[in-house]
């Protein structure tokens, strides 16, 4: 199967509009979208954004290809406010997309399944923030039970649910990992993927690795076929690659920090023959 991923897109209409003209020309089967795909919700209003843009947008070349339209699976990010989920029902209905936080669907002969939480991060945003593996707060970090949220979640849930029970349930709904896409928006730690220019306790320069601990032992436990992330913007500048292999797993990062839209494609048959193009 034919497949493209892009993410962080943040209600860039311009990058909107390059991937749907990059569907038109090239029609991959399978686009996967791995968070923060709206805009910001202190600026703009996210369910206005899905109705004015995304849908005609989408809905246009839905017409335009018939037949040859491809799956759209999406996840939020750590920027999506929460309160906007039920805008995208429109699109559900109209076939143009699946939005798949926290849940399995089957395409193609393939199961595609999508995670959106991340790690606590020094955003006030926590609608999809989550503790990793322990109630570990990183330096610089606000804790997922501060912050804001644009959705009510018990105090219990926010106090004790973490990514790396979440994802053991996840894990329960997929029959065959060798056959299942997994879209992730925040990387796993300790790979090309989760890297960050920072600064330490004495203000000197530091590269972190930011990434998921839960994730990465996820993926070196069930080893799907291919993780797609985004979340973490400049980690192929500081790297130099958009993506990394735990075992068998091909993992790829679709994010990135210039003005162009960045485009992973790749074939299920052969995923380490993936590549980038930057539009």
């Amino acid at each position: 199967m034919k497949a493209i991923c892009v993410s962080d897109i943040h209600g860039n209409d311009v990058k909107y509009r390059k991937l749907c003209a990059y569907i038109k020309l090239n029609l991959p089967e399978a686009v996967f979208i791995a968070g923060d795909v709206l805009p910001n919700y202190y600026v703009d209003e996210p369910g206005e954004f899905i109705k004015d843009s995304l849908y005609p947008l989408f809905n246009g070349l839905k017409n335009e290809l018939d037949q040859k339209y491809p799956g759209v699976f999406l996840i939020y990010g750590n920027d999506d406010a929460a309160a906007s989920v039920e805008c995208f029902n429109v699109l559900k209905s109209k076939g143009l997309l699946s939005l798949i936080n926290n849940s399995v669907v089957n395409f193609n002969g393939y199961t595609a399944a999508g995670y959106p939480y991340v790690p606590p991060t020094p955003f006030l945003l926590k609608d999809w923030e989550k503790y990793d593996i322990s109630r570990y707060v990183p330096r610089g970090c606000v804790s997922p039970e501060e912050g804001l949220r644009t959705v009510e979640i018990p105090p219990s849930i926010t106090k004790y649910s973490t990514i790396k029970d979440d994802l053991n349930e996840l894990a329960l709904q997929i029959p065959d990992f060798r056959k299942t896409i997994m879209l992730f928006h925040a990387p796993p730690c300790d790979t090309n993927l989760d890297k960050i220019d920072g600064k330490d306790i004495n203000g000197n320069r530091e590269i972190r690795s930011i990434g998921s601990f839960a994730i990465r032992k996820f993926i070196e436990k069930y080893q799907p076929l291919v993780t797609l992330h985004g979340h973490l913007h400049e980690s192929t500048d500081i790297t130099g690659k958009w993506g990394d292999r735990i075992g068998e797993t091909y993992c790829f990062n679709a994010a990135h920090s210039g003005n162009e839209l960045a485009i992973i494609e790749f074939d299920t048959t052969e995923p380490e023959s993936a590549v980038r193009a930057l539009l």
